[in-house]
């Protein structure tokens, strides 16, 4: 029951939906700075509080909503094209291809053409502005292209460092250092805040800190049954 309590690696089944909801949250951070950015540059004689208020301006049109559509749209697309039938990813590299094969920027690319239109004729931004962020499209879908590149270079070097620190891990296990183990542990729970949630990664790291909290719970003492460490598998 303890050791129930103290579990903090995510410990259900990973599921399209939560895969979908991490991708979106993650890749709608990464396009929001990328445009937040490109809008400096367009509009390079704006101040920081007028460039706010643009996107506050492409907000109030529904730049977020159009979005987090537009992702959507192209993880299904990407998984259909894929053939990803189960509904789940399997690997970084699947979600990389799905957002490319799915046709993300272009996605981006009509939300923004719409989002435009929209304040263009509700009048929420002077028609000088609106017509210098058509100009600069390319531009902001250029950085958007890049920042998301970026993020998937950067999920893809987490997942080496995380196999690195359950490497660590296992070696500290077998010198019976408790102190190291704990210190990669808690470098492993970090590093899966930042992963998207894939089943065969999770499942790693969820044996690790089954056995960890075995060790824990037990005052520190590696003698563990044989019952106790297949648990510790049946566990994930």
């Amino acid at each position: 029951m303890e050791l129930e309590n103290e579990q903090e690696i995510q410990n259900e089944l990973v599921t399209e939906e939560n895969q979908n909801n991490f991708i979106e949250s993650t890749l709608g951070k990464t396009i929001n700075s990328a445009v937040d950015a490109a809008l400096r540059w367009v509009l390079p004689d704006l101040i920081e509080e007028q460039i706010i208020d643009v996107k506050d301006s492409l907000i109030q049109g529904g730049f977020q909503e159009g979005i987090n559509t537009a992702i959507d749209s192209a993880i299904n697309l990407g998984k259909s094209v894929l053939g990803i039938f189960t509904g789940n990813f399997e690997n970084i590299s699947q979600v990389q291809s799905a957002v490319e094969k799915g046709g993300l920027i272009d996605g981006i690319s009509n939300v923004l053409d719409g989002v435009l239109n929209s304040i263009s004729k509700s009048g929420i931004l002077n028609s000088g502005i609106t017509e210098m962020l058509r100009q600069g499209k390319n531009i902001i879908l250029n950085n958007v292209s890049k920042n998301i590149g970026q993020e998937f270079t950067s999920q893809l070097n987490n997942l080496e460092k995380l196999g690195k620190y359950e490497n660590n891990w296992k070696e500290y296990y077998e010198s019976q250092d408790f102190e190291g183990m704990e210190r990669e542990y808690q470098k492993i729970k970090e590093k899966l805040k930042e992963l998207i949630p894939i089943e065969n990664t999770l499942n790693e790291a969820r044996n690790i800190e089954n056995i960890h909290l075995l060790i824990k719970n037990n005052g520190q003492q590696f003698n563990l049954t044989e019952q106790e460490l297949e648990l510790s598998k049946i566990l994930v």
